[in-house]
């Protein structure tokens, strides 16, 4: 592996000098309640907004995952785009609208208004334990380009230490500035990671001499530029990216990321108005369609430049054994001395704005929905300082879980940006399930909403193969399904179950 020159570091530490310059001045600003630190006062511009959603939604999931998904396979990552637009409207014409009616601080007060506060309680105990999972999954991702960077290799020690590092440098900046940092520092970080992809394609087009249409022709002839598979094949079950699961299972995922979980929705919350959150939430959207096929492109230009020596020209040595690598192994052999350290500086700034809006809204949701009930004689001042203790705590508690997914996705084999959506669905499908019975019904009542966010958590524990496999005979593995297909018949369990709960009566019915 090519070591890192001086001007790779000049250009790392030059922006971690940019994120230290930026943390600093947002800490001159004094955070003068828990509602200051989480929800910025609800004063943040709409285009800051939009820019923080796409750069917490992407994360080093698309940065690595998204070149390795077009390496590997097609473009057909990019159909659950039609999934995310769809969600994308109905949070914002329904979901943002209820949230703002209510004045509510995390999106869990709002079964709290409807059922009661066991119900709150547990959906923010689920949201906690599900961003566990996501984010933790999104750290190890991020934490792979650390590795490589100080150790030059990806193993469980270097993996380790990587993690140890990238979530200390989260906490730190977290802790400090509250929401306002964080959005503000997303926009920067959006723009860092999207020039570096911009200059990795740039580097590749100049390494590959074949031109436009010889290259067209040669991902046409191999089946790469496919975006779109009806899925009615015969094992239309485990496919994961195809019109239906984009449609149904995409779609409800998505809702589950933007409507239901306090990371994706809290920046939203953020707005003056619910009409300006529903505006920067279909602007991110609209940002997100190219900036993935951003990444998708250099996916299939690195499969020109490593498999295809009619089109690339010079030999490049073997590619790495882990597909996984192969967007890093570039970065590390082929980029030209100053670029390589953009290219990781973006990578890291993918890595850190997801981590670090997972730890503002883990301890918005703790502070709020949990802590703030029990001590309501706590002073202002004391409600941020429990929120950054809560920064500090569950950054210790994702650095743990980072470590496990590395064997977890090892042992899988999973493809990254596949690994990266799967782990959401355990506590999305029951959160999604227990939302829609709430906004589209007027069933349900503390028991079943607890029952259906458990309901979707085991059905989707049940569906995967290393469970569904020691549960069922051999001839029924076949019928395992795809995570999106989890997502629909986890969501639906949920949905129902909370369904079947009967109204509790209301205070005017009550008093009559």
């Amino acid at each position: 592996m090519a070591g890192f020159t001086v001007y790779d570091w000049a250009v790392l530490l030059g922006y971690f000098a940019l994120l230290a310059g930026t943390g600093y001045a947002f800490s001159l600003r004094r955070q003068r309640d828990a509602d200051d630190y989480f929800l910025a006062a609800r004063s943040m511009p709409g285009w800051a907004v939009a820019f923080s959603v796409l750069a917490t939604s992407q994360s080093a999931a698309t940065f690595i995952g998204a070149p390795e998904s077009a390496y590997a396979g097609d473009l057909t990552y990019m159909s659950a785009n039609i999934g995310q637009f769809t969600a994308a409207l109905i949070v914002a014409f329904i979901f943002i609208p209820a949230f703002y009616r209510q004045r509510v601080t995390t999106l869990y007060e709002l079964l709290e208004t409807r059922f009661g506060t066991p119900s709150k309680l547990a959906a923010s105990w689920m949201f906690m334990v599900g961003r566990l999972f996501a984010s933790g999954a999104r750290l190890f991702m991020g934490s792979l380009a650390m590795s490589m960077v100080l150790f030059g290799e990806v193993d469980a020690r270097t993996v380790a230490l990587a993690i140890g590092v990238t979530t200390f440098i989260g906490i730190a900046y977290t802790f400090v500035g509250g929401i306002r940092s964080i959005i503000y520092t997303d926009v920067i970080q959006t723009v860092v990671y999207v020039g570096a992809a911009v200059a990795a394609m740039i580097v590749l087009l100049r390494l590959i001499p074949a031109d436009t249409t010889q290259l067209l022709d040669a991902m046409r002839d191999a089946d790469k530029l496919t975006w779109l598979r009806t899925g009615f094949e015969d094992d239309w079950p485990r496919q994961t990216f195809t019109l239906w699961t984009a449609l149904l299972g995409f779609t409800l995922l998505n809702l589950g990321f933007y409507g239901t979980d306090q990371d994706g929705m809290q920046r939203m919350l953020t707005c003056r108005s619910g009409a300006h959150a529903s505006r920067s939430m279909i602007g991110a959207m609209l940002l997100g369609v190219p900036v993935t096929l951003l990444f998708m492109v250099v996916g299939l230009l690195l499969w020109a430049l490593y498999t295809q020596p009619g089109l690339a020209g010079d030999a490049l040595g073997a590619p790495p054994d882990r597909k996984l690598e192969i967007f890093l192994h570039f970065i590390m052999t082929r980029m030209p001395p100053g670029v390589r350290g953009l290219m990781m500086a973006g990578l890291i700034a993918a890595a850190l704005s997801s981590l670090n809006s997972a730890l503002n809204a883990m301890s918005s949701a703790f502070v709020n929905d949990v802590f703030r009930p029990m001590r309501r004689d706590l002073s202002p001042a004391a409600q941020v300082w429990v929120g950054r203790a809560g920064v500090l705590v569950f950054g210790v508690l994702l650095g743990g879980f980072a470590m496990f997914c590395y064997f977890w996705q090892q042992r899988g084999a999973i493809p990254l940006i596949n690994f990266a959506l799967l782990v959401m669905v355990f506590a999305y499908s029951g959160l999604v399930g227990v939302f829609l019975v709430v906004l589209l019904t007027r069933r349900g009542n503390n028991i079943s909403a607890i029952a259906g966010l458990l309901t979707g958590f085991i059905v989707t524990l049940v569906h995967q193969p290393y469970v569904f496999q020691s549960l069922t005979p051999e001839a029924w593995h076949v019928y395992a399904l795809a995570f999106p297909w989890q997502m629909v018949v986890a969501t639906g369990a949920a949905f129902l179950v909370c369904f079947a709960g009967s109204p509790r009566p209301s205070a005017d019915t009550m008093s009559s």
